[in-house]
C-alpha cells in the first residue's frame, strides 16, 4: 500500500529513504504534472507556460529534482531544471515572472535526514487550495516516466539577484562600512551576501557544501547560533546574520552578540518602513508572533490581523489584500513591493539599509523600539511528541483546562485560530501548538521580562505534560 502524502504548512516533507523515497517523489511529480496540465493557462497559440525545478544542498536533492523534471518532460511540460543548488527565494522569484510555477526540492530547516517539496506560484507559497488539489490527484494516473526525457539545465539565479538589487537601496547599503558575519549553516544560500557587500566586509561561517549540516539542524534559532554570536563579538562585527538550509528564514545578532527575536526584527523593519517609506496597508502576522506589531498598528492607525502559522497564510493575505507588512515567527518577513514570500537575503539587506540610513548600531535600533513600544522577551520551547497530535482535539482539551488566571494575571482572551493562544490582560501571551511539519509540540511566550516569559513557558510545559506521553 502506498504511503500517505500530505502537504503541511509549507510543502510536503519526509524522512529520506523512509517516506521521502524516489517512488513517492515520482507519485507527487505525476500529481503535479496532472495539476499543471489541467490548470496552467496557455497562450493564444495554445502553448503552455514554463515550469522551473530547483533544489537545495540536501542529500540527493539534485537527483530527486532531476526525476521530477523528467516526469514533467514525459508529460509534455516545458521545464527548466536548475544546474546548481539554489535558495528557495530564487525559486519563488522565478515563479513571479519567468515561470508559471516553481517546484523546490528542500526540507528547509528540518534535520539532515529529511527532504521535501515546496510549490511556488506567483512569487509565493501555493495556497491550501492548490496543495489539496495536488493531493487529490495523487495516484489518479500512473507515473509517466519515459526514458531519455532529460530537462534543460540552466542557472537562473541572476533573475533573483537583479530583483533583490532593485528592491533594496543598494546605494545606501554601500555606505555601510562595518563587518558582517554570515552563518550560512551549510545551506543553499552560501555566498549570496558576497554578491552585495565587498568580500572583505563579510566573514563567512559554515559556507561549505555539507549535506549533514555539520551534524546540526540548519534552523536559525538562538540555540543553534552560539558560534555566530561568539564570532560577532570576537571580530567586532556590526551584525551577525544566519540563513536556514534553503535561505528563506533569517536570524540576526547585534554587535554585542545578542540574538534578535523575530518580534524585534519585525518591529525595527516595520516601524522604519512606515516612517521613512510611507508604507501603508494592513499589518499581518502569524498567531505565533507577539504584541509589538499590534502596538505599531495601533499607533499608526493601521489594520492588524493574525493568521495561522505558516507563511503561506501571510502570503495569501498579501495576494488578496493591501498588506503593508507580513511576518511569521520562524524568521519569515515580507512587505509591500517585494516577493510575497520569505526571503532571508532581502531581510538582512533591509536591516543593513536601516543601520546605514540611521547611522545607528543594531542594539540602538532595538533600544529605540523598546522605548517606544515596550520591552519584548520572546522565547519558544519545542517538546517531542511520540506521534503527530490531532491539533483540533488537543486544542479543545487544553482550552477546557485553562484557568482564569495564569501566574497571577487574568486571562483576557483565548484564541483557537491555530493551536491555543492565551492572551493575558497586560498583552503577555502563551501559545500551545503542535507543529505542522515535525512531531513536536511548540510552546511560545512573550512578556516584558525574561523571568515572566520563562514562567509562562513553564506553565505551558506543565499543562501540556499529560498529552506528551
Amino acid at each position: 500500500m502506498a504511503s500517505e502524502i500530505k502537504f503541511g504548512t509549507d510543502g510536503w516533507r519526509g524522512v529520506i529513504a523512509w517516506n521521502f523515497t524516489f517512488e513517492n517523489v515520482r507519485r507527487v511529480a505525476q500529481a503535479l504534472a496532472d495539476y499543471i496540465n489541467e490548470n496552467a493557462p496557455s497562450d493564444e497559440k495554445g502553448k503552455m507556460p514554463k515550469i522551473f525545478v530547483g533544489f537545495d544542498r540536501r542529500f540527493m536533492s539534485d537527483l530527486f529534482a532531476a526525476d521530477i523534471a523528467s516526469i514533467f518532460r514525459s508529460n509534455k511540460i516545458d521545464v527548466t531544471l536548475s544546474d546548481r543548488p539554489i535558495s528557495t527565494p530564487v525559486a519563488a522569484c522565478l515563479s513571479l515572472s519567468k515561470f508559471w510555477m516553481s517546484i523546490m526540492v528542500t526540507a528547509s530547516h528540518n534535520p539532515a535526514n529529511y527532504n521535501g517539496i515546496k510549490i511556488k506560484l506567483a512569487g509565493g507559497s501555493a495556497s491550501a487550495r492548490v496543495t489539496k488539489d495536488v493531493e487529490a490527484l495523487l495516484d489518479q494516473n500512473s507515473v509517466l516516466f519515459l526514458y531519455g526525457q532529460k530537462a534543460e539545465q540552466k542557472d537562473c539565479s541572476d533573475v533573483y539577484f537583479k530583483y533583490v538589487s532593485s528592491h533594496v537601496n543598494l546605494k545606501k547599503i554601500k555606505t555601510f562600512k562595518g563587518k558582517v558575519v554570515m552563518d550560512y549553516m551549510h545551506g543553499a544560500s552560501a555566498g549570496y551576501m558576497e554578491k552585495f557587500l565587498p568580500e572583505k566586509q563579510v566573514i563567512a561561517l559554515r559556507a561549505e557544501h555539507d549535506p549533514t549540516f555539520g551534524g546540526a539542524q540548519p534552523e536559525p534559532v538562538e540555540k543553534n547560533l552560539s558560534v555566530l554570536k561568539k564570532t560577532v563579538v570576537e571580530k567586532k562585527a556590526a551584525l551577525g546574520v544566519a540563513f536556514d538550509g534553503d535561505g528563506d528564514r533569517v536570524a540576526l545578532v547585534d554587535e554585542k552578540g545578542t540574538y534578535l527575536t523575530p518580534c524585534i526584527i519585525a518591529a525595527v523593519l516595520c516601524d522604519y518602513l512606515i516612517k521613512n517609506k510611507k508604507l501603508k496597508g494592513k499589518i499581518v502576522q502569524t498567531v505565533s508572533m507577539g504584541y509589538l506589531l499590534k502596538r505599531i498598528a495601533r499607533k499608526y492607525e493601521m489594520l492588524f490581523e493574525e493568521v495561522g502559522v505558516g507563511f503561506k497564510h501571510v502570503a495569501e493575505r498579501m495576494a488578496l489584500e493591501e498588506v503593508a507588512f507580513g511576518v511569521e515567527e520562524s524568521g519569515g518577513f515580507a512587505w509591500k513591493g517585494n516577493l510575497p514570500d520569505r526571503d532571508g537575503l532581502t531581510v538582512a539587506l533591509a536591516f543593513l539599509e536601516v543601520m546605514a540610513s540611521t547611522g545607528k548600531k543594531a542594539s540602538e535600533l532595538v533600544a529605540e523600539v523598546a522605548q517606544e513600544y515596550g520591552a519584548s522577551v520572546y522565547l519558544r520551547k519545542d517538546l517531542p511528541l511520540s506521534k503527530p497530535a490531532d491539533k483540533a482535539a488537543l486544542t479543545e482539551k487544553l482550552r477546557k483546562k485553562m484557568p482564569k488566571k495564569i501566574n497571577g494575571k487574568k486571562v483576557a482572551e483565548l484564541s483557537t485560530l491555530d493551536g491555543l493562544k492565551i492572551i493575558l490582560e497586560n498583552d503577555e501571551w502563551l501559545l500551545l501548538r503542535p507543529s505542522g511539519t515535525e512531531p513536536l509540540l511548540r510552546i511560545y511566550a512573550e512578556s516584558a521580562t525574561k523571568k515572566d516569559t520563562l514562567a509562562l513557558l513553564e506553565f505551558g510545559e506543565k499543562v501540556t505534560a499529560p498529552y506528551l506521553k
